[in-house]
């Protein structure tokens, strides 16, 4: 049995934020090179997801990931 698998915009935000952390991804780049790092059978549900949520392939994996606190300056 196949099962469905859902990614809620929170779900690809908290992937970016690790993956920028890591270090593989930058803030600067656009969000369509987190293709690499999510799997192929799984990115046309990223990319549903991403583009009902406003979000271009083209926009800055920083946008997506949108502001963060910093507890430590």
């Amino acid at each position: 049995m196949l099962r469905s698998l859902h990614y809620s915009i929170d779900i690809i935000r908290d992937e970016a934020r690790q993956l920028v952390q890591k270090g593989v991804v930058s803030r600067q780049q656009p969000i369509y090179t987190l293709c690499r790092h999510i799997p192929a059978r799984e990115w046309a549900l990223v990319e549903t997801e991403l583009e009902s949520s406003g979000f271009l392939l083209r926009d800055r994996v920083g946008d997506l990931m949108g502001r963060e606190d910093w507890e430590n300056d």
